[in-house]
């Protein structure tokens, strides 16, 4: 066998790639690059029904966007159909598989008796040996003679050793009545033909291990290294899925996760390093490992990826934000307003947990607030509006400057003066500002804005709630 490390992600373009499909990528690609490997990427699109080119490339753009390269070229699985066909006659011509003409009627009669019965199905080999009985209008299928006797046993990296009774497992069809390989077949040719040393992947995929493993041996290949990684489950202890909320790897990014955080976060699902929640690129590819992968399902956890997420946020350089959350907008940003979001970016980018988050809050930079959240009302009584008439006369009058310092301590001033605390004129004005009563400073919001803007809000404030 290859001494270099090769492993390969093997998603199918039937639907969009699962979040769950990504952190097993990520667990590959760690792998192959912790050892100085190489990782590919196989589309396995045999399902010409149900297989996309849009789901296609959308694989290839969320690989993209996490950083995982994969080296060398993809391969398409469908354009390898002959060469699934040629091993499998080539086991037939051996002897180590075989023509089945039984019909889809008999095989459904002797599932429906197992079913009664209560009996375990399996195939019973009734054209193993020859049949020579059979209607020649038939058109056969072709299956492996798989043992009988022993045991087939995987000596995996995560599960440990695993084995199973070969009296328990069929003869499987390799090669469909319409001539189409199965699934079981391209996979084996295709993890050969790329020498392929580790097969990682999720552990729904064990039992098919066991019966590929057959197909190894039928054909004198050397059986890959396997790793079978726990799968993720929601909150409730169910398989993660569309009902927990998002499920889809395109979700994240639409929902405003930053790549890293989605890394950070995948890798901490189901491995440790010690207590470190916080792992770099660097470190993730240098700590790597499977004898720090559980083997017990993880649970995701929504709060813990915005937590996550936010950090990353904090980390990120502001340039290279508002370039990220440019998409996020709903309006076209003139540069005055990239602008004016930097200056508030320290501010913004502390309350912010997505990147959706962040763009919504920087439109108090971007323009005035057309609706007022229904809490602004607390802080528009006419109290608070005579003060608002005041303060928009001094701005007018040069009385206050723009300065966020100096703008501050001319509020309080005057807060002290009106006998008024400075929490309910600062609502007051942030309602005006924002639209709403979360914000950054009001200090720092008008210094950004400056007076002209500033003014312009607080009338329009003012306006909508004395009518």
């Amino acid at each position: 066998m290859n001494n270099k490390v090769n492993v390969r992600f093997a998603p199918s373009p039937t639907g969009v790639l699962h979040i769950g499909s990504v952190r097993t990528a990520l667990f590959n690609w760690l792998y192959a690059r912790h050892n100085n490997g190489n990782f590919f990427l196989r589309i396995e699109d045999t399902d010409k029904l149900r297989s996309t080119d849009e789901n296609t490339k959308l694989i290839f753009k969320i690989l993209e966007w996490l950083q995982i390269n994969w080296d060398g070229e993809p391969v398409i699985q469908s354009s390898r159909m002959d060469r699934h066909k040629e091993v499998a006659l080539d086991l037939v011509a051996r002897g180590k598989a075989y023509y089945c003409y039984c019909t889809p009627e008999e095989l459904a009669s002797k599932k429906e008796y197992c079913l009664r019965e209560n009996k375990p199905y399996k195939y019973d080999g009734k054209c193993r040996n020859g049949n020579t009985n059979h209607d020649l209008n038939i058109k056969p299928v072709i299956r492996l003679k798989s043992e009988l006797d022993g045991f087939t046993v995987v000596n995996d990296m995560v599960q440990g050793e695993v084995k199973v009774n070969n009296s328990q497992l069929d003869d499987l069809v390799l090669i469909r009545s319409d001539g189409t390989p199965t699934y079981m077949l391209s996979v084996v040719v295709d993890d050969h033909d790329m020498n392929i040393t580790h097969v990682i992947r999720g552990d729904d995929h064990l039992t098919n291990t066991f019966r590929q493993i057959q197909i190894y041996k039928a054909c004198g290949w050397d059986i890959p290294k396997f790793g079978h990684i726990p799968l993720i489950y929601g909150p409730d202890g169910a398989k993660l899925s569309k009902r927990h909320g998002a499920a889809s790897a395109i979700d994240y990014m639409q929902l405003g996760y930053l790549p890293e955080a989605i890394s950070n976060y995948l890798l901490r699902l189901g491995w440790s390093h010690g207590d470190e929640e916080i792992i770099t690129r660097e470190n993730a590819i240098k700590w790597f490992d499977f004898n720090s992968v559980g083997k017990s399902p993880s649970r995701f956890d929504m709060a813990k990826l915005q937590n996550l997420n936010a950090h990353y946020i904090k980390e990120r350089n502001n340039e290279s934000l508002l370039e990220y959350a440019l998409p996020f907008f709903k309006c076209e940003l003139t540069e005055e307003n990239k602008k004016n979001i930097l200056k508030g970016m320290n501010s913004l980018k502390e309350r912010a947990k997505t990147i959706v988050e962040l763009a919504d809050s920087s439109l108090i930079y971007v323009k005035a607030p057309e609706i007022y959240d229904d809490k602004c009302s607390k802080y528009a009584t006419s109290n608070h509006l005579e003060l608002l008439r005041e303060i928009i006369t001094k701005l007018n009058n040069a009385e206050f400057s723009t300065n966020e310092e100096e703008l501050c301590n001319s509020i309080k001033e005057f807060a002290n003066l009106r006998n008024v605390k400075l929490v309910e004129i600062a609502q007051a004005i942030r309602g005006a500002l924002c639209g709403k009563l979360a914000s950054p400073s009001v200090f720092e919001i008008i210094s950004i804005i400056d007076k002209e803007e500033t003014i312009k809000r607080l009338n329009s404030f003012v306006d909508h709630y004395s009518k």
